[in-house]
C-alpha cells in the first residue's frame, strides 16, 4: 500500500503540473469556435483524471493508516495471542455445548465422545503415548492406576453371558436408583479360575522382579559369586559401621 502511495502521489504532482502549464499557455482568442471547443474539452478531460488521482491518492493515503494502524496493534500484542485466542473461542463453545447438553438433561462427556470418530481416537492415542511415555515407577498410586489400566485392558466381553444376563436379569439389567440388585451376581467357576490364576502370575512375576543396579568397576572385589556379593552387600547393610574398623585393621596388617 505504501509503495502505492507513492506511485499515484508522483503521477498526482505530474499531472497537476501539466494542467497547470496547459491552463497558463492555451489562448481562447488566437484561434476559432471549434479550437476551444476542443481545448475545453481537454481541459475537461485532465481535470477529471485529475480529480480522479486525487480522490485514488486520497483513498491509498486512508487505506494505508488503517493498515499501519492495524499492524501496530498486531506488534502491541503478547507473541502468543492467537493461541490464547483460539483456547478461550474453544472454551465458549464447550461452555455453551455443555449448557445444552445440562439443558437437555444429557451427560456432556458422554455426547461427546459419541461425535468423536474411530481414526480421530486412534490419532489422539497415538500422539498421548507419544507426548506421555511411561515415566516409572513415580508413586504407590500411580503404580497403583497404572496396574488397574493393564489389566482391564487384558479382560475380555463374553457376549454368550452378556446375552444370558440380560435375559435372566429382564427389567433389572439396567438398574436405576430403585433398584436392590447390590450382591446378588454369582461368579462362575471358569471367572473364579481365572481370577486365581491371573493373581498366580502377578505373584510369580513380582517375585522375580528386583532392580537392575549399575556395577561398579571402581568397589572392592569381596566376593567369590554373585550369591556371595547379594550376601556381603547385606551384611554391610547391617554391620558395616561395627566392622569398618576391623577391615581397617585387617588390610593394615595392625590387627591385635
Amino acid at each position: 500500500l505504501f509503495t502505492s502511495f507513492l506511485h499515484l502521489t508522483t503521477i498526482t504532482l505530474r499531472n497537476t503540473r501539466f494542467c497547470i502549464v496547459s491552463l497558463q499557455t492555451s489562448d481562447p482568442g488566437s484561434e476559432g469556435g471549434s479550437n476551444e471547443t476542443l481545448a475545453s474539452q481537454k481541459r475537461e478531460d485532465r481535470l477529471r483524471k485529475f480529480r480522479e488521482l486525487h480522490f485514488k491518492r486520497n483513498e491509498a493515503r486512508k487505506l494505508n493508516h488503517q493498515e499501519v494502524v492495524e499492524e501496530d496493534k498486531r506488534l502491541k500484542l503478547p507473541s502468543n495471542w492467537e493461541a490464547k485466542k483460539a483456547r478461550l473461542e474453544w472454551e465458549l463453545t464447550e461452555d455453551q455445548k455443555k449448557k445444552e447438553c445440562a439443558a437437555r438433561g444429557e451427560d456432556y462427556d458422554r455426547v461427546k465422545l459419541l461425535e468423536v470418530t474411530a481414526d480421530d481416537a486412534e490419532r489422539w492415542e497415538r500422539k498421548k503415548k507419544k507426548k506421555n511415555p511411561d515415566p516409572g515407577f513415580a508413586g504407590y498410586a500411580e503404580a497403583q492406576f497404572r496396574q488397574y489400566q493393564r489389566l482391564t485392558k487384558q479382560i475380555r466381553p463374553d457376549m454368550n453371558n452378556y446375552v444370558r444376563q440380560r435375559e435372566e436379569c429382564g427389567e433389572d439389567f439396567h438398574p436405576t436408583s430403585d433398584s436392590l440388585i447390590h450382591g446378588t451376581h454369582v461368579p462362575t467357576k471358569e471367572g473364579i479360575d481365572r481370577m486365581v490364576e491371573d493373581v498366580e502370575k502377578q505373584i510369580e512375576k513380582r517375585s522375580k522382579y528386583s532392580r537392575r543396579r549399575a556395577h561398579n568397576d571402581d568397589a572392592d572385589i569381596d566376593y567369590i559369586n554373585e550369591r556371595n556379593a547379594k550376601f556381603n552387600k547385606k551384611a554391610e547393610r547391617f554391620y558395616g559401621k561395627y566392622t569398618a574398623e576391623i577391615k581397617q585393621n585387617l588390610e593394615r596388617g595392625t590387627a591385635v
